[in-house]
């Protein structure tokens, strides 16, 4: 995992950007390419497909390119809309089966094919979709929003890890601390105390 994570970095000059761009206005620009309307559309796509168990699996990328799973799906290049990832992921259409990958505000390719993760301590209940959104989080820094065909229960997976039984608001806040670390980061209240503190 490590050397095609590399490979796929070398693909779009990532390490070279990495190495020779110190610039915390770049990198908080990556950081934010992904923008709040973007987040909410995924949050309300999850949350109306949940009403109806429709299954999803909608892959975020970051920095670690994905390049290698979107060539496995459809290119489609769409911006995010909610009704366009319902419409996607409607039962007994071409397209329903497989992944979603998010790069920045786009939909890149659909009905792609992800790694399965080899967690043998993971509940039975679990199907490929949520272990396959388990795997693609081990082999890259990307997130995933999870919503269940039998059950409708909405999940979170982030670094082989699942978050289950999740809220529109709870998604919503996970979705922002994963993707806007900076957010986050300015709402926490003892960073609120410190700059009360330097204004006095």
């Amino acid at each position: 995992p490590e050397l095609r994570r590399a490979l796929e970095q070398l693909g779009r000059k990532k390490i070279f950007s990495n190495i020779f761009s110190f610039s915390a206005g770049e990198y908080e620009g990556r950081q934010s390419a992904f923008t709040e309307k973007t987040i909410n559309e995924v949050v309300r796509a999850s949350y109306e497909m949940g009403e109806v168990k429709t299954g999803a699996l909608i892959v975020i990328e970051q920095n670690v390119a994905l390049g290698e799973y979107v060539r496995t799906g459809i290119s489609i290049d769409g911006l995010v809309t909610s009704q366009l990832l319902i419409n996607i992921f409607e039962h007994n259409t071409p397209l329903h089966d497989g992944a979603v990958v998010i790069r920045d505000n786009t939909i890149k390719a659909v009905a792609c094919f992800l790694p399965l993760t080899q967690n043998e301590d993971l509940s039975s209940e679990l199907g490929t979709r949520h272990r396959a959104g388990i795997g693609i989080t081990e082999n890259s820094d990307a997130v995933v929003a999870i919503v269940s065909e039998e059950t409708g229960i909405i999940s979170f997976a982030e670094s082989g890890k699942l978050t289950r039984h999740l809220t529109p608001d709870s998604l919503r806040k996970l979705l922002v601390r994963a993707l806007h670390p900076e957010v986050q980061k300015s709402r926490n209240p003892k960073n609120l105390l410190k700059r009360r503190g330097k204004k006095k």
